[in-house]
């Protein structure tokens, strides 16, 4: 599971700091995580395949979070884009890029598909064979959603030695995998432990936007193996962050303990700090694991 980390600033973008965007490669799948403005130029700079991105994901509609995706929409055209493209995000986020194509005279030519969202409750937004994402109901200015990515858990691993030296046939292969024990043709059976290795535990990711600190969301991102949670300010603007609705460095480290997370992200900072370093200080009072998110920055899990 590898995150990529696009722009991690609050509100405007600067000549040497992006808003948010973030790319979350799991299961050989890419995932696209809100599109700040400047998105595509961060992309191309991280060297990231335009043709991997099949699904976007926008928290919300607060212009640091989605104003590049109508430049990157447009761009996916004039690349000659033919796979289809799927965005993700609240009831209103069709209306706002149709509208813009429609003005611009700037159809795509490819399928745009629009799933947008409403409920104020914990939903599952896409499912394949291997990832599931459900939606994390946030507390912001307007209605959000963070995301949470799940992996599937994996088929067991076979032991081709032991298969091999019970002389299991190969169309039991596939019952190995599911965990299945195999009878012998002597009546013995041969337990799926003495066949087959535990696959790698499952991973996932938790992407937490804008929000004041929000409890309701550890039940959602319980025991998660990395959160990414939004931290503007530290805890000397808490009134501030309490105002607009934001968290400090400090409760984002709260939400990560109490959600028993193996690695908190920070990010979203407030560009008022001298140092983002500062925001690392105060997490790790509360949480040892703490990972400073910065634009062009990698993590891998």
């Amino acid at each position: 599971m590898k995150l990529t980390i696009l722009g991690c600033y609050a509100a405007t973008p600067r000549t040497f700091t992006n808003p948010t965007s973030q790319v979350l490669e799991i299961k050989n799948r890419l995932f696209l995580i809100d599109c700040g403005e400047g998105t595509q130029v961060q992309l191309r700079k991280n060297k990231v395949k335009f043709s991997k991105i099949n699904h976007v994901f926008i928290s919300h509609l607060h212009g640091d979070h989605f104003f590049g995706l109508i430049g990157l929409i447009s761009t996916f055209s004039l690349l000659g884009r033919t796979t289809d493209l799927h965005i993700h995000g609240p009831k209103g986020i069709k209306e706002i890029i149709l509208l813009q194509l429609k003005l611009s005279s700037s159809w795509t030519n490819y399928g745009l598909y629009f799933h947008e969202l409403v409920s104020d409750k914990s939903e599952v937004i896409f499912e394949d064979q291997k990832v599931t994402v459900t939606t994390i109901p946030l507390n912001h200015r307007v209605y959000t959603n963070g995301f949470l990515f799940q992996e599937k858990k994996d088929p067991r691993k076979l032991d081709v030695d032991a298969v091999q030296h019970y002389n299991i046939d190969t169309c039991y292969y596939q019952k190995i995998k599911n965990g299945g024990d195999i009878k012998l043709d002597d009546g013995t059976i041969i337990a799926n432990e003495k066949l087959s290795f535990d696959p790698l535990p499952p991973k996932s990711y938790a992407f937490c936007s804008d929000t004041v600190y929000h409890e309701a969301v550890i039940p959602i991102i319980n025991n998660v193996d990395v959160l990414y949670h939004e931290s503007t300010f530290l805890q000397s603007e808490e009134a501030l962050a309490s105002k607009t609705l934001h968290s400090t460095a400090k409760e984002a480290a709260t939400i990560a303990l109490k959600a028993n997370a193996k690695h908190l992200v920070l990010g979203h900072y407030s560009t008022r700090y001298e140092s983002i370093e500062l925001f690392r200080e105060e997490a790790e009072t509360i949480f040892p694991n703490v990972l400073l998110g910065d634009d062009g920055k990698s993590f891998e899990f």
